[in-house]
């Protein structure tokens, strides 16, 4: 549907960097809509939603999101896009923050949009935060892990 794509626009740029309107981005959903970051299993609702989007701004001031592709099909649409911008603030994780590194984003990421009545009423976003972590200098300690899987083993 021409209107649901319009209103996923809207969305995006509302979501922008040199925009930042995270009560217009509200105003795009259902009273009980929900916004799911799926890669960090997180489902935000009601005045969390613009908190979400202020505070990827906050670690990137630039956000832009490039949209690739974009497909509706009813009260569905699918966009395939890039998150971009630069790591200039804090970036949160579960124990502190990451403390900016000045790093370039261009992350792969897909999302779904399930509309009601012209409203949003789930935002699925699926990035690739394996990426995103990578880019802004985060990389995986595996030999941890593997060690750690190893003790766990032999005093089992």
């Amino acid at each position: 549907m021409e209107s649901n794509e319009k209103t996923i626009r809207e969305a995006y740029r509302l979501a922008e960097g040199n925009v930042l309107d995270g009560d217009g981005f509200l105003a795009l959903f259902t009273e009980d809509g929900s916004f799911n970051d799926m890669s960090t299993s997180q489902s935000f609702r009601e005045k969390q939603i613009p908190q979400v989007v202020a505070g990827l701004a906050r670690s990137f001031p630039d956000v832009h999101r490039e949209l690739l592709e974009v497909h509706a099909f009813g009260d569905v649409v699918a966009v395939e896009l890039r998150i971009q911008g630069t790591h200039l603030g804090g970036f949160p994780t579960p124990v502190g923050e990451i403390p900016p590194t000045g790093n370039r984003i261009d992350v792969p990421a897909a999302d779904l949009w399930y509309l009601r009545d012209g409203k949003i009423e789930r935002f699925n976003c699926y990035n690739s935060m394996s990426v995103w972590l990578d880019q802004i200098g985060v990389h995986p300690d595996f030999k941890s892990a593997v060690e750690a899987t190893e003790t766990a083993a032999t005093t089992a």
